[in-house]
């Protein structure tokens, strides 16, 4: 129907509607309870918004009071809403397209007095089990039950069901079980399950609900649940990215990685503290490399732009929270940008000593044993022809860890505007492109050779290659390949690229194909050849006018010497 007065303790409703509807229910009882109204299935009409389609709940006896909520067709979760009193009110309304609208709603009054034995509550302990009300006997109609469970900070919690039987449907309307990621069903939603499984479920934080919902039939013998907490890596990599160019640096603090280490965004200030941040969802710092307190240092080659964060306790007196310092440093060198950043806590400063002292080289050698590296250069090679390629770091620390993170080819040694992915963020980029496993001093790749298509003869190699700390296993190091890259960089512990080339294919192999045309460096080595040959013959021709002269004076002194002169 469209509308009704409802008075029933409990109720569920199927509610079918077509086009242009525009109804209202109205639940009411003379009781001293509130309304829990559950939205367990919903179907709109295709594409429709919340402005043309929706369901507005209102708390109280008619559309004019409160509005409580609202769903959509873009709402995700399973609407749960609680009245404030013994009345509530619900309106759904539909557009002109002619397409058939299906709800299925449950209601209750509860009150906690009358919540059932082993029906909802608080779970706070790091672990736990609860079960459905009776169980393993058939759970009763109309139950409704919300287990709010909280664990201790800085650990997420893994439920798993290990015996679970609910009425099946395929769109687990009628009884079912939905998951929360927080303390509330008006948080995201993780998941919803019902009929014969065994499902597992994983929060973000240390909390989570899970609400247990069924209808008039149809009942089973319910579930058997377990719960425990996993602590959650501290704060180690900072939800922290730095951008630095020639002229600038920009630092970027989420505020929930200050939520994490007890701070906010009052507490935030940079070494001049009248710089102060723009704040979004993040608190961002951008600013001239030489101002806010921003100091300068040059070491051999490069310049080392350094600013420090200071997120500062409140009070006055005391406090029990750590001073963090969130160092930033911007180095130049070599016309390059190298971007380091790391976190302090209470003044204890760690992986400083080492920045950008580590010596790197990249080589190509004859096979995958990589035993025999090639020194020639240019390195000719076949079109096709699998190269083996090797950056080595040179370091006596043994705790270190290399990866290459990305590599771009180029027909010219600067790297201008023509350039080719071969690797990216640690992902292969071109089709023939085989990464190996980082190996302690060493990272390794293989590709096939090529050329460039507008008459380039060369090829030139250039990676940007990370130093890792090998005792750590969440390093970008042994991360593998990240799709979308993320600047967040103090899960490495230095920075730095090498290149080598050029690569240029064998001229047999260029010569077979008459339809290719010279190349501006086979031109000019033509012209070397075509000159070393005219110079050569001109030698050939002055020593044999040489030869013949002096074979002619040597044949005229012999003459003198066997005949006599007689004077005309």
């Amino acid at each position: 129907r469209c509308g009704a007065s409802l008075q029933e303790q409990n109720k569920a409703l199927r509610i079918e509607l077509n086009a242009n509807a525009n109804c209202v229910w109205q639940i009411q009882r003379n009781t001293n309870q509130t309304i829990r109204l559950v939205f367990s299935n919903f179907k709109f009409a295709p594409s429709s918004s919340c402005e043309t389609e929706s369901i507005k709940i209102y708390d109280g006896p008619s559309t004019n009071s409160p509005l409580l909520g609202q769903v959509c067709n873009d709402t995700e979760a399973v609407p749960v809403l609680e009245s404030s009193s013994e009345s509530l009110t619900f309106l759904i309304t539909t557009n002109s397209m002619d397409f058939t609208r299906n709800f299925f709603v449950f209601y209750y009054f509860f009150s906690p007095e009358t919540r059932q034995e082993n029906c909802g509550g608080q779970l706070t302990g790091p672990n736990g089990t609860f079960t459905s009300p009776n169980y393993p006997v058939r759970y009763p109609e109309f139950t409704d039950c919300i287990w709010h469970i909280q664990t201790e900070k800085n650990s997420k919690i893994n439920l798993q069901f290990q015996d679970f039987f609910l009425e099946l449907d395929r769109n687990c309307q009628f009884d079912f079980i939905a998951v929360y990621d927080g303390l509330t069903t008006n948080t995201s939603l993780i998941g919803k399950a019902c009929g014969r499984a065994q499902p597992k479920f994983e929060s973000s934080s240390n909390v989570m609900t899970v609400v247990l919902f069924t209808d008039y039939t149809n009942s089973y013998k319910g579930f058997s649940a377990q719960y425990s907490s996993v602590p959650l890596p501290g704060p180690v990599e900072p939800d922290t990215f730095l951008t630095c160019s020639s002229d600038s640096m920009t630092i970027v603090l989420s505020k929930s990685y200050l939520a994490s280490l007890g701070y906010n965004e009052a507490h935030v200030q940079l070494s001049d503290q009248s710089c102060r941040p723009v704040v979004t969802d993040s608190l961002i710092f951008s600013f001239p490399l030489a101002s806010c307190g921003t100091t300068k240092k040059e070491e051999g080659q490069s310049i080392t732009y350094t600013n420090v964060i200071s997120l500062t306790p409140s009070g006055s007196i005391i406090t029990r929270q750590k001073r963090v310092q969130i160092i930033a440093k911007c180095k130049m060198e070599n016309n390059s940008t190298l971007e380091v950043i790391y976190v302090t806590k209470d003044n204890i400063i760690q992986n400083t000593t080492t920045m950008g002292r580590y010596n790197v080289s990249m080589s190509f050698y004859d096979s995958n044993s990589f035993s025999r590296a090639i020194h020639q250069s240019p390195y000719y090679v076949d079109l096709n022809q699998t190269l083996f390629a090797q950056v080595t770091l040179h370091s006596a620390d043994p705790n270190l860890l290399v990866f290459v993170d990305t590599c771009i080819t180029s027909p010219q040694p600067d790297f201008g505007s023509l350039t080719y992915d071969l690797v990216r963020s640690g992902c292969s980029e071109d089709d023939t492109v085989v990464t190996y496993p980082p190996l302690e001093h060493y990272g390794r790749f293989t590709f096939s050779a090529f050329r460039f298509l507008q008459n380039f003869s060369s090829v030139y190699l250039q990676c940007d290659v990370l130093i890792c700390d090998s005792k750590n296993p969440n390093s970008r190091c042994t991360k593998g390949c990240i799709s979308r890259q993320k600047r967040a960089i103090s899960s490495y512990t230095w920075k730095t690229n090498t290149r080598v080339g050029p690569i240029r294919l064998k001229r047999s192999l260029r010569s077979a194909d008459r339809s290719e045309p010279l190349t501006k460096a086979d031109v000019e080595e033509s012209l070397t050849l075509q000159h070393y040959s005219f110079y050569t013959l001109s030698f050939v021709v002055f020593s044999s006018n040489i030869v013949i002269v002096v074979a002619v004076i040597l044949k005229h002194n012999k003459l003198r010497a066997g005949y006599g002169y007689q004077k005309i």
